[in-house]
């Protein structure tokens, strides 16, 4: 640390206070003059070596605590929220909210905290998928009790790739009075699947592959065997609008599908014997790319982590349509932020093939910001709604030397590929992004 690079005058005026001592007294106690303590805590002096020393070691004080701006992102963080649209008239500038920040750390941490929670209570009340994401987000998709549940029955069932169908669709007869019928698509107008209990069957549109089928069977054997704790959840989550809660809903549901066909003890040592390759995790699990990401997003059993990836899909037009974060500490973009140089971009243009590219993202806050990222473009299961997306996995680049498919990229801060805040927050007139997408590394089809 060198003498004349620390400003912490806001931290020392708090520990002096905390102690309830002058200026004068804490001077004497760190042998130099109030006047010169004075200087400091106004932030017109640095914060010396020698100084810092004495203050740990006569006050028990925790350096760690000079840098708590990063718990807002530092000033990158407090220039994204001052860029709000609200704020434009004010003309607050860079230099501004350095000023601010150092002047008064703790004002600037309220700041952040009312601004974030108000935003977040406009989506309680405006944004019913924002919601229900958010309640996703705070159990970091990993539902612990129905997740061994699904295992337990996955394991009763013996399911394996080679049956799983099969298994499903008798647990749904035996058990549930159910059996399963594949429907013409005309019979079917707009839907891909129909629990019709008149006829004690579940209705699946021919427009379905094996893999969406075989989700639809696993999602309704869940949905009937812990409807229970489908249930706790979703009344725990709080939840201001039946809509929310109906997301939720769904999103739970869908977890237990992906549980039953991909069990977890199961899956996790597939993934670490694979080095994740999603492509043999697809076969050996006999489930698509989507639904392999979004399994990859749920790792986190106690004693038995996974590699903390995230998860989003776009649409053709370049609209992030669903987000997943996991355990990777990736933060939901701003509605309408768009990266063109990005790879799920390029996947639309190339159709099928798996990309692959490290890049560097982030709006401030104090979350991981160099990732690998790898894209493919998925076709959307049924008659109406044959379109294409794009599905990304991303995970924190320090932990992808693991990784079958980051063989061959390199992952070094300095070769990754910088997409900046994303378009709405930028502001640079000088933008190079809307040119082709630069990937990393070949594409691996």
């Amino acid at each position: 640390m060198s003498d004349n690079s620390l400003l912490a005058g806001p931290s020392l005026r708090r520990l002096r206070k905390r102690e309830g001592l002058t200026q004068a007294a804490m001077a004497a106690s760190l042998g130099i003059s109030p006047s010169y303590l004075n200087l400091i805590e106004r932030n017109q002096r640095p914060l010396s070596a020698r100084v810092l020393v004495q203050v740990i070691e006569r006050y028990d004080f925790d350096p760690r605590s000079l840098r708590e701006d990063e718990a807002i992102g530092g000033v990158d963080g407090l220039v994204r929220r001052m860029t709000d649209k609200r704020f434009a008239d004010l003309g607050i500038d860079r230099e501004e909210v350095q000023e601010f920040l150092a002047a008064a750390p703790q004002a600037a941490a309220a700041f952040a905290r009312l601004y974030d929670t108000a935003g977040e209570a406009a989506m309680r009340s405006d944004d019913p998928v924002g919601e229900a994401r958010i309640a996703v987000e705070k159990w970091q998709n990993h539902f612990a009790d129905i997740d061994e549940a699904s295992e337990r029955t996955a394991d009763e069932l013996r399911l394996s790739s080679g049956d799983t169908g099969a298994a499903l669709s008798e647990r749904l007869r035996e058990k549930h009075q159910l059996s399963v019928r594949v429907l013409p698509a005309e019979v079917m107008p707009g839907l891909v699947h129909r629990l019709d209990l008149h006829a004690r069957q579940l209705q699946l549109s021919e427009m379905l592959p094996g893999a969406a089928r075989r989700f639809q069977i696993a999602r309704q054997v869940g949905a009937l065997e812990q409807r229970d704790a489908i249930e706790t959840l979703v009344a725990g989550a709080n939840l201001s609008s039946t809509e929310a809660r109906d997301l939720f809903r769904e999103h739970v549901t869908d977890y237990i599908a992906a549980a039953l066909l991909m069990p977890y003890g199961r899956f996790l040592r597939a993934c670490e014997q694979t080095g994740y390759d999603v492509d043999i995790l697809q076969r050996r699990f006999a489930s698509s790319f989507d639904q392999i990401a979004q399994r990859l997003t749920t790792l986190q059993r106690v004693g038995e982590r996974g590699l903390p990836f995230f998860s989003a899909r776009f649409g053709r037009t370049g609209r992030m349509v669903h987000f997943t974060a996991g355990a990777s500490g990736a933060v939901h973009p701003i509605e309408g932020a768009r990266w063109p140089a990005w790879v799920p971009y390029a996947a639309f243009e190339n159709r099928g093939a798996l990309l692959r590219q490290a890049v560097t993202f982030g709006e401030g806050e104090a979350v991981p910001k160099h990732w690998f990222t790898i894209a493919r473009t998925v076709e959307v299961d049924g008659a109406a709604c044959s379109a294409r997306k794009a599905v990304v996995l991303g995970l924190e680049a320090r932990f992808a030397s693991e990784l079958a498919h980051a063989r061959g990229v390199s992952l070094a801060p300095e070769d990754a590929v910088p997409l900046g805040v994303g378009c709405p927050r930028c502001g640079r007139v000088d933008c190079l992004t809307p040119a082709p997408a630069r990937m990393v590394g070949n594409p691996v089809r």
